[in-house]
């Protein structure tokens, strides 16, 4: 297999989330963890590794929250400037609140006009919840909503994401735990789904849910919280919810997903690291990040 993918990896340590260490391990877990060495194998040329790094000046300004939106706009000009330069961006992100800096950077990625970006979510959670639908207050369920403009739009403005996206720009896939009033939201909105039984047995939805977001937009990012996978291949998750696919089903649908040629960007968030002590949520990450480049190298001249 010749070395004719280039891509980057780019390590976003930052929470945002107050109650927990503003700065985590799990980006650097999965590069510890053999993800260069894979990327390698399966004939890759890593152009970049990168880890986002507030200046100095945006070290000291208040606030968890707003230091993790300095730090997503940082990762989106790292983002941009790659997809530019014609290399695939990989993201490792310390939670999903890194969405909107790899949805500003493809974004950006084009001319002087904002490019329109389709969202494939897969999460066993919507994170569409709002301050004021949302029962915990965490800013971790709320970076969907947040992309797409119905709250917080100082914050994604900071993060360099405008315009934000519409709705119709959104397929989430395997989400199956969302609040009460989080699910009003969702029913009122035009996301579209692909269901966990879809990715199990690879039906049509797929690829026709890639067709959908291509038809709409210019190019597409998927973004995946390890959450969505069965607990038996995520041990120790954060959120940890039943009946999800397992990794080598997942990997099987995202390898459908990055035969499509808007596909250009993949994020990964929410490694447990400190508690996947029998790294069987690491093996489970690093087969989706094969069946990605799979998917690529899979495509069409």
């Amino acid at each position: 297999m010749s070395k004719d993918l280039k891509v980057a990896i780019n390590k976003f340590p930052y929470s945002g989330q107050y109650g927990l260490p503003e700065l985590g391990i799990q980006a650097e877990a999965i590069e510890k963890g053999g993800l260069p060495e894979l990327l390698e194998k399966l004939g890759c040329d890593i152009a970049g590794n990168y880890t986002t790094k507030l200046s100095v000046e945006d070290s000291k300004q208040y606030g968890a929250q707003n230091r993790m939106a300095l730090a997503n706009r940082n990762l989106a000009e790292k983002v941009a400037a790659q997809l530019k330069s014609g290399v695939m961006p990989l993201g490792l992100l310390q939670n999903c609140n890194g969405l909107m800096g790899m949805l500003a950077g493809v974004q950006h990625s084009g001319g002087r006009a904002p490019l329109r970006v389709g969202l494939v979510w897969v999460d066993a959670h919507g994170d569409f919840n709002t301050p004021e639908t949302s029962l915990s207050g965490m800013l971790g369920g709320m970076p969907v909503a947040i992309s797409c403009g119905l709250c917080l739009d100082r914050l994604r403005r900071t993060c360099s994401l405008d315009p934000p996206l519409p709705t119709r720009y959104v397929t989430m896939a395997c989400v199956r735990d969302t609040d009460p009033l989080e699910q009003e939201l969702l029913d009122r909105s035009d996301v579209e789904y692909i269901t966990t039984e879809d990715v199990k047995k690879l039906t049509p939805q797929i690829s026709e849910q890639m067709e959908r977001l291509a038809s709409l937009t210019d190019l597409i990012y998927v973004h995946i919280d390890l959450d969505v996978l069965d607990p038996s291949d995520i041990p120790g998750a954060g959120l940890p919810v039943a009946n999800g696919p397992t990794a080598t089903e997942l990997a099987a649908s995202l390898e459908i997903m990055f035969r499509h040629p808007k596909a250009v960007a993949f994020g990964i968030a929410s490694y447990p690291a400190a508690r996947d002590t029998e790294k069987i949520g690491l093996k489970s990450t690093l087969k989706l990040f094969e069946g990605v480049i799979r998917g690529v190298k899979s495509r069409k001249a």
